[in-house]
């Protein structure tokens, strides 16, 4: 199979390039049929990851000594700087303070999620930023866990979070273990955005090259995508039309496999299309 490579330089390479420091993954359970969880309804996950995506061990700093020997040394750097951890950190409380969830109610808590206890340097930043930004959003409730703890709670009861902001390796493994609870990685929608600016969409799963042109991959992670930019845009009305074709198509099983529908890629996505057309 060809490297992948050049798609992740690509990628990475416009993050960093493009200054897009927030990625903005919300996970949300459009119906219970999705969750592998008993007991969770659609009202009891409606979360938002907030990921610092420009920084960390993204940035492939470090090198090895002495390769292929037994004496090899390997080092990867965190890289932490206090500019790109507190707009991150404030990005969220805003997004916290202006945003809704589903059902309408107002988002009321930021959960910062590090690991702290073992990361002191860079965990003593994050703390030290959050607790400092948390203090001009006196309305909003705040709450810290580490990152193994949040992993476990999320398996345990996904119900109570609301915005969850980390920095770029553990918020790329939160967000992974969220889309488990939604219906997998072809049901994930994400955004990688710089206020003011250009951004760009695109859904959590990437490309996936294994299953491309096998007409297999589930399109509604893409099409929720497109609906997250339309909201973006300021098209909101036209965002909630997709995301009521792709709720539907869900509860009428039109879709792929993996969500226990027995539908192709194109035949999926047509159908999304055919639902919009007649509205």
């Amino acid at each position: 199979m060809p490297s992948n490579v050049h798609a992740k330089e690509i990628l990475l390479g416009m993050r960093c390039q493009m200054d897009l420091f927030a990625n903005v993954r919300p996970v949300r359970l459009m119906d219970a049929s999705l969750c592998p969880l008993k007991g969770i309804e659609p009202k009891d996950l409606d979360l938002v990851v907030i990921r610092e995506n420009t920084e960390g061990v993204y940035e492939d700093l470090g090198g090895v000594f002495k390769r292929g020997t037994p004496d090899e040394v390997a080092i990867q750097e965190d890289i932490n700087t206090r500019k790109g951890v507190e707009r991150i950190i404030r990005y969220a409380f805003e997004y916290c303070a202006t945003s809704r969830k589903l059902d309408g109610s107002p988002r009321r808590r930021v959960l910062m999620c590090d690991k702290s206890n073992a990361m002191t340097h860079a965990g003593g930043l994050w703390q030290r930023a959050f607790k400092e930004v948390a203090a001009e959003y006196p309305k909003i409730e705040t709450q810290h866990m580490y990152v193994d703890a949040l992993c476990m709670q999320l398996v345990r009861d996904p119900r109570g979070f609301d915005v969850i902001v980390t920095n770029n390796m553990f918020g790329d493994i939160i967000t992974d273990l969220a889309a488990g609870l939604q219906g997998g990685l072809g049901m994930a929608a994400s955004g990688n955005l710089r206020p003011g600016h250009t951004s760009m969409f695109e859904p959590v799963h990437g490309s996936a090259p294994p299953i491309a042109g096998k007409n297999i991959a589930n399109p509604f992670g893409a099409i929720l995508t497109a609906a997250m930019m339309l909201a973006h845009l300021g098209m909101a009305a036209e965002a909630q039309k997709i995301e009521a074709a792709v709720l539907e198509a869900v509860r009428q099983k039109k879709t792929t496999a993996d969500i226990g529908g027995t539908l192709g890629t194109r035949e999926a996505g047509g159908w999304i299309a055919q639902w919009l057309a007649r509205r």
